[in-house]
């Protein structure tokens, strides 16, 4: 009713069709998804609102920060930037299926022992990508290294240790020695701490 007391009928008209549903399937860290979405869905959104990958990043919404880094078909890819239909019946891999089980990856264990991980939030993004730099090349150098990483924006580490964690991972792979298994008993560091 208005203010003089008339029966007053609004019509929300919507500005744009609702876009059609979908089925979307997809391989995603090794486990059969089978879902309907939005025509118009952007792979991040249904990977973090749809699957649970809430690893995979929404920064900048732009391509510009890489933190939304996935692996389409082993290849890199910006979620943000992808249609989710695009890479129907893909395999993706987020930054959860990069380790094996309770054995992280390489980059995963080195990131956390050189310091490539400070606030985090960059951190999937770059996982992803080198993992896939590594899964091609091993043994890169330096300038290699730089040059599969300029698409990610870290503002905490000054991008050196983050460096540093590839080459330490690089020669964990080449040596074929493999990661600790962070999950096996460890003495106490702290053994003074103790109570006494």
């Amino acid at each position: 009713m208005d203010s003089i007391g008339h029966n007053v009928v609004q019509f929300r008209l919507p500005m744009l069709p609702h876009p059609d549903e979908v089925e979307w399937n997809a391989v995603v860290n090794g486990e059969e998804a089978s879902i309907f979405i939005e025509s118009n869905a952007i792979l991040l959104d249904v990977l973090r609102d749809r699957i649970g990958s809430l690893g995979t990043k929404r920064g900048c919404d732009m391509g510009t920060c890489g933190c939304c880094s996935v692996l389409i078909d082993g290849e890199p890819r910006l979620s943000c930037l992808t249609l989710a239909v695009e890479v129907n019946g893909a395999a993706i891999t987020t930054v959860e299926g990069l380790a094996d089980g309770h054995h992280l990856h390489p980059i995963q264990q080195t990131f956390a022992e050189f310091g490539g991980s400070q606030c985090g939030f960059c951190t999937p993004g770059f996982l992803v990508v080198i993992s896939a730099l590594l899964s091609d090349n091993p043994q890169p150098d330096e300038e290699e290294i730089k040059g599969a990483i300029e698409g990610n924006l870290c503002r905490c580490t000054g991008f050196q240790q983050i460096v540093d964690s590839v080459k330490a991972a690089s020669d964990i792979l080449v040596s074929g020695d493999g990661v600790e298994d962070s999950t096996s008993p460890k003495s106490d560091p702290h053994p003074g701490f103790g109570g006494k």
